[in-house]
């Protein structure tokens, strides 16, 4: 479980094909095969990381497969089916960074699953006085979970939703970053066209659950 609260912003330092999956003579970057990707994270922040644990990379929890803390680097390997429900970690560049919740952890951000619902697109990501405003458009079946002044996760960091606006293109939202979000996390390096891992809000994905399953269906309550 995670939190949306981004610890360290790190860096992919590179992506490679997953050697146990590559058949003699396979050529190189096939879709259809996993990548472990090379992590270089802050100094320190792999003190308290062992093998085995799970840090969420733009929101997607992953598990450390390799880790070197001396040298503030890590691996993960990552499948072809995650890498087609995900985006930005077939690549190189900067990633936020957020390890698993401890039970006795601050719950600064909102519950998240680490689990990618969905990949949105930004429209729009500029300057608004103080702040940024950051909009996003997210897939048709993602609009039904997102409302005003609800939480989504976008990157992996847990951020409130002040506007929707529902087309036929999906549902787009409107994000405020503050500047010390922009500063401490990848969100800055975002532009028009980038896109982003969702993760709708886990009680909004419980109370459509509950709305919409038919009561028929249901076993009958036993009687005494």
């Amino acid at each position: 479980m995670f939190t949306g609260i981004i610890t360290g912003v790190g860096r992919i330092a590179a992506v490679h094909d997953l050697e146990s999956s590559l058949p003699p003579g396979q050529p190189p970057q096939d879709s259809r095969y996993g990548k472990r990707l090379a992590v270089e994270a802050p100094a320190g922040y792999l003190d308290d990381v062992g093998l085995g644990d799970s840090i969420a990379l733009n929101g997607a929890c992953m598990t450390v497969a390799s880790l070197d803390p001396s040298r503030s680097q890590f691996s993960v390997d990552i499948s072809a089916e995650s890498l087609s429900k995900t985006a930005g970690l077939a690549h190189t560049g900067p990633i936020n960074l957020e390890k698993a919740l401890r039970a006795h952890d601050r719950l600064g951000g909102h519950i998240m699953s680490g689990h990618v619902d969905g990949v949105g697109q930004v429209t729009h990501f500029a300057e608004v006085g103080e702040s940024w405003e950051l909009r996003v458009l997210a897939p048709c079946e993602l609009g039904k979970y997102l409302a005003y002044k609800g939480s989504i996760a976008i990157n992996g960091a847990s951020l409130t939703v002040n506007r929707v606006a529902d087309s036929a293109a999906g549902s787009e939202v409107s994000i405020n970053l503050i500047p010390h979000t922009v500063q401490n996390t990848a969100l800055g390096q975002l532009r028009t066209g980038s896109q982003v891992n969702l993760e709708i809000d886990m009680i909004a994905r419980y109370v459509e659950r509950m709305l919409s399953a038919d009561p028929q269906q249901r076993p009958p309550k036993e009687t005494p």
